[in-house]
């Protein structure tokens, strides 16, 4: 789908929430727009699994830690 360009009105406050959400300062509006939009998305069914699946190798124990990880790599 072609991009296609509008203007929106915003308060003040708005737009000073969305420069503070911006992740680096080159940042369109627009993805930092998306990206408040996802984050309130419905995780895919995929992503469910995987996370449960992460969920029950950390109960069963297989993980390292962050030190056990440093220490193995020679930090």
């Amino acid at each position: 789908m072609p991009a296609m360009a509008t203007t929106i009105q915003v308060s003040a406050d708005l737009l000073k929430e969305l420069k503070k959400r911006k992740l680096f300062e080159k940042e369109s509006y627009e993805d930092v727009i998306w990206g408040i939009i996802e984050d309130t998305m419905e995780l895919s069914d995929e992503t469910k699994r995987d996370i449960e699946k992460a969920e029950a190798e950390i109960k069963a124990g297989k993980f390292y830690t962050h030190e056990e990880v440093k220490k193995k790599l020679g930090f």
